[in-house]
């Protein structure tokens, strides 16, 4: 297919997530089209309708120039896991419509939903590392215990309706609660380590919960991803190191056990924990987990915060 000016017109699909996060004006999709025809491409707009569905709808496209996904981080995630199980991947962007939209923060977006397309459109095309739990994918975190069932606890009304405040409000709630330690031992750059921990977070990203700047240097291009491990249960202790956290680095909290890593194997004592995956809840429940970096996936970006985010300057 050709344009009037005789350039080869691309291909793109748009995956839409209707049910993520903050609501926005329908009519936005109209725009996308006009601005993606306007940029040389053939649009066409594919809606998610169940969980799990957005995996299949990439799993079995045409190949296509580019497959753009609108919605929050879990959104992106069945993005990320249908295309990696494709013989030949597609490239990807992902353009935040979510609640906290971590990833969209992290990558370069601002606020107004049309302008992002615009940024997007004006990037580079960039390599990503995939992280694994037990061989599921996830582009940018990952753990279990203490807050971290609170991005699929939280009711998708309550996000639509309050955004970052429902997380707060059920923040709270946990904050309140009894804190359980799990009994573990983990591996990790060639060292075994035994102990009871409140929470696990593992992660490539520097944007994480709403926070900026989590971690200082971390790059999505490394092969390596950074690891949180905590054994703090007293809601005073909880307090120091958040107020801690504010003026400090993280690797630095007192009761905060930080790694750097490509491979990181965790086994539970007597237990079945329960993990969020990108915001959701990670199905499979089991006593061993083993977290690595398997894959790289090529992603357009915009190009505000490529230099910091990538060492490779491909």
């Amino acid at each position: 297919m050709f344009s009037k000016e005789g350039c080869k017109v691309k291909t793109c699909t748009i995956i839409y997530n209707p049910h993520s996060g903050r609501r926005v004006k329908s009519n936005f999709l109209a725009a996308y089209v006009d601005i993606l025809l306007e940029n040389g491409y053939d649009p066409e707009i594919v809606f998610s309708k169940y969980k799990g569905h957005i995996k299949k709808i990439i799993k079995d496209l045409p190949k296509r120039d580019l497959v753009i996904s609108i919605g929050g981080d879990g959104t992106f995630n069945e993005v990320v896991t249908g295309n990696l199980a494709r013989n030949t991947p597609l490239l990807l962007a992902h353009i935040p419509l979510g609640t906290t939209n971590d990833i969209g923060a992290m990558f370069g977006y601002g606020s107004d939903i049309i302008d992002n397309l615009k940024r997007l459109l004006n990037g580079h095309i960039k390599k990503i590392d995939i992280c694994t739990v037990n061989k599921k994918p996830f582009v940018y975190v990952a753990g279990f215990g203490k807050f971290m069932t609170l991005p699929y606890e939280t009711s998708r009304n309550e996000k639509k309706n309050f955004g970052k405040l429902a997380y707060l409000k059920e923040g709270i709630k946990d904050f309140f609660r009894y804190t359980r330690l799990h009994e573990l031992t983990y591996r990790v750059n060639g060292e075994e380590y035994k102990g009871l921990f409140s929470f696990i977070l593992i992660s490539n990203a520097n944007h994480i919960g709403g926070i900026k700047h989590f971690y200082d240097n971390v790059y999505l291009d490394d092969g390596k991803f950074e690891v949180l491990f905590c054994n703090l249960t007293r809601r005073t202790d909880i307090i120091k190191s958040l107020l801690y956290l504010a003026a400090s680095d993280i690797t630095k909290v007192p009761g905060f056990y930080f790694y750097k890593t490509d491979k990181l194997e965790i086994d539970f004592v007597e237990e079945k924990s329960k993990w969020c995956i990108d915001g959701e809840e990670l199905e499979e429940k089991t006593d061993k987990y083993t977290i690595e970096i398997t894959k790289e996936l090529k992603i357009m970006l915009p190009e505000k915060n490529i230099d910091k985010l990538f060492i490779k300057k491909d």
